[in-house]
């Protein structure tokens, strides 16, 4: 997914910290590439500093510092002493040397995200190491992103102790700016630290929407462009233009939501049918009344952008990323796009015509292909307000993909710091 940049934000150079990086497995590690990305996406310059991993983009190297690794032998011997309560003797060496290795390696940063060293006891000569280039420099920003704070985990405190270096995890930093993944992690690290709720940002993990969906490369590019991960609830309508498939009354249902769900959108997804001429012209009366409605931004016929039709490997695309099939026809003699609901699980919203109920039975909501579009609409809102699962899924696809959580939460908190 690309995240559109704003005209406001300037190039940065921002640097991302952690132990290790991907292609390392790790809930951490998955963050911090998908940060990665959408920050390259953006058009910063971003590199990864880690002590493991390689670089997987050709846009997003990737600095390997073996002293950052919690696994490298000198840090886990140090680790061994530390998690015992005695500071080694050589800690202050290794300390020296991991700071040496950052301020080379961050000489032209202006952001660096520090993920988890700053409240988590793998590598305490990284987090000393950290503090004193934070008070030290004024540059880099120094944002510290909790995710796994140490002294708030009964887990860890057999491994943690009073003073230097263990303080420095259960500290505010001054000059650094604090952010976490939840809520419920800005409460313990507020208590923690002794420090308001306030002065610590929420910002959640996501889903690469593209990836968890599989979608194909035509599909995201059109998902991004018109956009369709911020919409909600999608309905999809996938027949050809023509005038028994009664669009009209899926344009007009949408028109209807659009006062509860202002995200709502509306996907049709064939070309106008092949053998009737004037299927041409009532495509054009389609848009005419989508133009009339004042849907032009949430109404997509997809044969203005496929004008022979969506690719056939492309039609389970919109299923995975639509909320609930639509189909509001005059007639039918079967129904395939019923087969294809039932077996992705999409809620069915349909003409009572007898082809379609021999095919979905009680299993799908139905209507009168002449009913109120207002009535209509209210049977959609209904079923969502009834569904705690339709409703967590739109939640996530709006508000829990990265490009969202990018634009809306990552973005402005670039543009304060800087």
């Amino acid at each position: 997914m690309r995240a559109s940049r704003g005209a406001e934000e300037e190039t940065l150079h921002i640097a991302l910290l952690h132990y290790a990086a991907p292609p390392v497995v790790g809930g951490v590690e998955t963050v911090i590439g998908h940060q990665a990305q959408q920050l390259n996406r953006a058009g910063h310059n971003v590199r990864i500093l880690a002590g493991r991993g390689e670089t997987w983009d050709d846009h997003i190297p990737v600095s390997i510092l073996p002293l950052l690794d919690s696994r490298h032998p000198d840090i886990l011997k140090a680790k061994a002493s530390l998690d015992a309560g005695q500071v080694p003797d050589d800690f202050d060496d290794l300390v020296n040397r991991i700071q040496e290795d950052l301020i080379q390696a961050l000489n032209d940063c202006e952001i660096l995200i520090a993920h988890n060293v700053l409240s988590l006891h793998k590598n305490l000569a990284l987090t000393a190491a950290l503090y004193r280039i934070s008070q030290e420099t004024s540059q880099p920003r120094l944002i510290a992103w909790h995710h796994d704070p140490a002294w708030t985990s009964p887990r860890y405190q057999p491994e943690l102790h009073d003073g230097y270096p263990w303080d420095l995890l259960r500290t505010a930093w001054p000059n650094v700016r604090q952010v976490t993944i939840s809520e419920a992690r800005q409460t313990e690290i507020a208590r923690l630290f002794k420090i308001a709720p306030s002065e610590i940002d929420v910002i959640p993990a996501g889903l690469d929407l593209a990836d968890f969906f599989n979608l194909h490369q035509d599909t995201q590019h059109l998902a991004e462009k018109l956009p369709l991960y911020s919409s909600g609830p999608i309905l999809l309508t996938p027949v050809r233009l023509t005038r028994r498939k009664n669009i009209e009354l899926a344009l007009a249902t949408l028109a209807e939501l659009k006062p509860a769900y202002p995200a709502a959108a509306l996907i049709v997804t064939g070309p106008p049918g092949a053998h009737n001429p004037t299927n041409a012209d009532y495509f054009n009366e389609l848009r005419k009344l989508r133009a009339d409605l004042h849907l032009q931004d949430s109404a997509h016929l997809l044969a203005e952008f496929f004008p022979e039709g969506l690719p056939e490997t492309s039609v389970p695309d919109y299923y995975r990323l639509c909320d609930l099939l639509f189909l509001p026809s005059r007639e039918e003699g079967f129904g395939i796009p019923i087969l294809e609901a039932g077996l992705t699980g999409m809620p069915i919203f349909c003409s009572d015509l007898p082809a379609l109920r021999s095919l979905a039975g009680s299993r799908a909501n139905y209507f009168h292909p002449d009913d109120s579009p207002r009535q209509i609409a209210g049977m959609i809102d209904a079923y969502i307000q009834s569904n705690p699962v339709a409703q967590l899924r739109m939640q996530v696809r709006q508000h829990f993909s990265w490009e969202s959580i990018y634009q809306e939460q990552i973005a402005p908190l670039l543009q304060e710091l800087t």
